[in-house]
C-alpha cells in the first residue's frame, strides 16, 4: 500500500519538474529576445549621439563664427542679430556650394543565397576582417551583411545587421567612418605583425 502514495508522489514531482524546465526554457527564450532587443537600442543610442555630436558640433562653428565678429566686446549679441547673423552666414555658402548628397545606402537583400562555405566557421569579426581586406575599403553593415550571406554566415538573431553593427562597434579591429559604415583601423596589420 505504501507503493502507491509514493508513486504519486513520484509522478508529481516528475511532473513538476517537466514544468519548471520548460518554464525555464521560455525564461531563457525571452532572455535571449530582450538581449537582442538591448543590443538594438544600445546601437541606436549610439547613432543618436553620434547625431547630436555633430550637431552641436555645427553649432559652435556657426555661433563661433558669428561672435568671431568683434561682438563678444561689446557683450553677446541678441536672439535678433543672431539670426540675422547666422541668415547672412549660410546665403552664401548655399549659393557657391554643391547640394551635399549622402551616400546611398545598399539594401539589404531577402533573397541573397550562400554562394561558397567560406564564413561557416568564423565569427562576425573574423569574417568582416576578411571582407574588409578584399574590399580595400569600407563597407555599410547592410553590403556586410549580405555579403557575409553570400559566404554561408548563419545569423541566429532578429535583426542580424544590428548584431553586426554591434560586433563592429565593440571591437577595437574596426573603426566607424560613416553612420553604419565600417573599415579596419589597421589595413596592413598582417604586414605589420610579420
Amino acid at each position: 500500500m505504501d507503493r502507491v502514495p509514493n508513486e504519486n508522489l513520484l509522478a508529481r514531482f516528475e511532473q513538476s519538474l517537466r514544468q519548471s524546465r520548460a518554464a525555464r526554457m521560455h525564461l531563457a527564450a525571452r532572455l535571449r529576445e530582450l538581449e537582442a532587443e538591448a543590443d538594438s537600442v544600445r546601437a541606436e543610442l549610439a547613432e543618436m549621439d553620434l547625431l547630436t555630436s555633430q550637431t552641436e558640433a555645427a553649432i559652435y562653428r556657426l555661433l563661433s563664427s558669428v561672435l568671431g565678429s568683434g561682438n563678444l566686446a561689446t557683450g553677446l549679441p541678441s536672439d535678433a542679430e543672431l539670426e540675422a547673423a547666422m541668415s547672412r552666414a549660410s546665403q552664401p555658402a548655399r549659393a557657391h556650394t554643391p547640394v551635399e548628397r549622402r551616400p546611398q545606402i545598399p539594401l539589404v537583400r531577402n533573397n541573397v543565397e550562400a554562394l561558397s562555405d567560406r564564413f561557416m566557421d568564423r565569427t562576425i569579426p573574423q569574417a568582416v576582417t576578411l571582407l574588409l581586406r578584399e574590399e580595400g575599403g569600407a563597407l555599410h553593415v547592410n553590403e556586410i551583411y549580405n555579403r557575409l550571406l553570400e559566404g554561408g554566415f548563419k545569423f541566429t538573431g532578429q535583426n542580424p545587421t544590428i548584431s553586426v553593427a554591434v560586433s563592429l562597434n565593440r571591437n577595437s579591429r574596426f573603426r566607424k567612418v560613416a553612420p553604419g559604415t565600417f573599415d579596419l583601423v589597421m589595413r596592413d596589420a598582417s604586414s605589420k605583425a610579420s
